[in-house]
């Protein structure tokens, strides 16, 4: 195993539409956790409808890529409020509960063969970034090319450097969002509501109003994440399981939940770190297949998070005392 190709391989994941998109996500369920405290299980399911949303506007309704875009977080918002109205008088470990079997609905719905000639059920959705990649103001004079670093080869192709730049753009958008809105009244009262919602309540507010209004804020922040995700390639159900929302888990509580730039340190690390780990577990002389590796390598990253959990609740940028679970 040549070690240093894999870390160089490891090291792409420092910029790269998968980190950036899981860094929007978990912005998102920060919002709805870190600073709300929502239970939120179900984010997979707001980056499948904001990744579909985009491909089947595109596709099927032949919008332009920004109105696709829109369409795919008026579908997050839609979803909001259909899960937030029932859902959000729940206790938190009951609105854990109804938040995956939410997400589990919508991947169900796109995979089954009824909506087939748009979903394209289990084989997805593909051909819907013509578009967005015409409209790359960031063309390389000398077309795709590569450059070393030291040990590290970076390729720069148009396409990738098109969606890491818009993708930067809504990272930092919502960062700014973030940032400045739990700095304002309405960032006090969630926070309040996340500390104590009875206080809250015996003090006038609408606690079921401001629960709705964080839930559709990191919702769309999510179904963001998902339109990332999903500009590289393809979207198929099978990418919006369950995994898909624990990895959000794991980076948003290895950054810190109630952290602004939190999310995004989080999503670095645990792509590079998992990255790393992909390489390194099939050549290290077990016998394991390629599919074996992988579960290694999800068995290790959920022993992490326990480990996070135990350890270090608040995440690496995190402040203790915002966290009410370890008090």
């Amino acid at each position: 195993m040549d070690f240093m190709a894999v870390l160089a391989d490891s090291l792409r994941f420092l910029l790269s539409p998968t980190t950036i998109a899981f860094a929007i996500a978990a912005t998102g369920l920060s919002v709805h956790f870190g600073y709300t405290g929502l239970l939120n299980f179900g984010m997979a399911a707001f980056m499948a409808l904001g990744a579909y949303g985009y491909a089947i506007g595109v596709l099927t309704f032949g919008l332009p890529w920004f109105g696709a875009m829109a369409l795919g977080l008026i579908a997050a918002v839609i979803f909001a409020l259909i899960l937030g109205i029932p859902t959000l008088r729940l206790r938190a470990d009951y609105l854990a509960i109804v938040t995956i079997a939410a997400a589990e609905i919508v991947r169900l719905m796109l995979n089954t063969a009824a909506f087939d000639p748009i979903t394209g059920s289990n084989d997805g959705l593909d051909g819907y970034n013509t578009g967005f990649q015409a409209a790359n103001p960031w063309v390389l004079a000398g077309g795709d090319t590569s450059d070393t670093w030291g040990f590290w080869t970076w390729t720069y192709t148009n396409a990738r450097w098109w969606i890491i730049l818009f993708g930067l753009i809504l990272l930092a958008l919502c960062i700014v969002t973030v940032f400045l809105l739990m700095r304002s009244p309405w960032g006090r009262v969630i926070k309040g509501i996340r500390e104590d919602e009875d206080a809250v309540r015996s003090l006038g507010k609408n606690v079921f109003s401001y629960k709705m209004q964080a839930l559709i804020i990191g919702g769309v922040m999510g179904a963001m994440g998902g339109i990332i995700y999903a500009l590289p390639s393809a979207v198929t159900p099978g990418s919006y399981v369950t995994d898909m929302t624990f990895n959000l888990w794991t980076i948003l509580l290895l950054g810190g939940a109630a952290t602004v730039f939190g999310p995004t340190l989080g999503a670095v690390l645990f792509w590079v770190v998992y990255a790393f780990l992909g390489s390194v577990i099939p050549h290290i002389g077990l016998p394991l297949s390629t599919g074996q590796s992988a579960a290694v390598v999800q068995f290790m990253m959920g022993v992490a998070l326990m480990l996070i959990v135990i350890f270090r609740p608040q995440g690496i940028l995190g402040d203790k005392r915002e966290m009410t679970f370890v008090k």
